[in-house]
């Protein structure tokens, strides 16, 4: 890793990995555990992408990777029982490259969804579908060559409207969005994967039934606080905040009760445009940072019950 990071590499990572502060940390903190754990492990990407940073008007560049790490399942990792079999843990992760060097980077995993898998699945039923998520319809994420500029311009621009639509929205009040307001920005087959804890949608009107409107309308005062991070190359865009939302669920979101504590979501985002408007979004949220914020450590309690048992 030092060989090509920066003397003071900056790493972001997931609860309970969260900041830290050059390679030897990085690696003692998240790799080395994973890499025991998974064996055999591959990255098995699925989107791979660059641009130069909207948030800044262009001054860094940043680099995306998407997938599946996957391995077998061999021992345990954030007291999540080993299961010996395959695992596939979903992943995205962020770099921003100055002076041909990794500056910092911000790693997502979905550690719900390998609980999932591990038989050990922490929250009440989703209202999404849980599968292993596949990559573009098209297949073409990995995108290897350049890329037509106002291609890239494009699905910026996009992607940028549709955000504005939503933060208009959050201050409006108005938690029945119309269907019609949503499709000024996706097509109506749209596919939204979501992170275990929600799970995933396939049509505008399934994703408002089985996430949107359950979201909207079970948590209050959202406030949107910006990105780190957003840009897009030719027809796939990504974004990550820290944290990109505040709220406070009211109660049902996830099926949990509700509860006065304002809460962070910090969120990713990666988009396929097709023609005019977005087709598909992979979505990761550190829920298990959100619900620790709440009082409720999913892993702790995963722990506290194995000793018991």
């Amino acid at each position: 890793m030092a060989a090509h990071t920066s003397a003071d590499y900056f790493w972001r990572g997931m609860r309970p990995f969260y900041e830290q502060t050059g390679t030897t940390a990085v690696a003692d903190v998240f790799w080395l555990p994973l890499r025991r754990s998974l064996t055999s492990m591959q990255r098995r990407e699925d989107v791979f992408m660059a641009g130069f940073n909207d948030v800044d008007d262009g001054r860094s560049i940043w680099v995306a990777s998407m997938g599946h790490m996957m391995g077998l399942f061999d021992k345990s990792w954030l007291n999540i029982p080993a299961t010996g079999k395959m695992a596939f843990m979903r992943y995205a992760e962020f770099h921003r490259v100055a002076n041909d060097r990794i500056a910092e980077s911000a790693f997502f995993c979905d550690v719900i969804d390998m609980m999932q898998q591990a038989g050990c699945y922490p929250l009440p039923p989703q209202t999404g579908a849980a599968f292993l998520h596949p990559g573009p319809r098209t297949q073409d994420g990995i995108l290897l060559n350049a890329q037509a500029a106002e291609e890239s311009k494009r699905t910026m621009e996009l992607v940028n409207r549709m955000v504005a639509d939503l933060s208009v929205l959050n201050t409006s009040g108005n938690d029945d969005c119309p269907p019609d307001l949503l499709a000024r920005t996706w097509h109506d087959d749209m596919v939204w994967y979501g992170p275990a804890g929600i799970g995933s949608t396939f049509t505008i009107r399934r994703y408002q039934e089985q996430h949107q409107y359950p979201f909207r309308k079970q948590v209050k005062d959202k406030v949107f606080n910006g990105h780190v991070a957003r840009f897009a190359e030719g027809n796939y865009a990504g974004f990550f905040g820290w944290a990109n939302l505040t709220n406070t669920p009211t109660g049902g979101f996830l099926g949990l009760p509700g509860n006065d504590t304002r809460a962070d979501m910090r969120v990713v985002d990666i988009y396929r445009r097709d023609g005019d408007k977005l087709a598909e979004n992979w979505v990761f949220i550190d829920l298990p940072h959100w619900l620790s914020m709440q009082g409720l450590d999913i892993l702790e309690r995963l722990r506290q019950l194995q000793s018991v048992v």
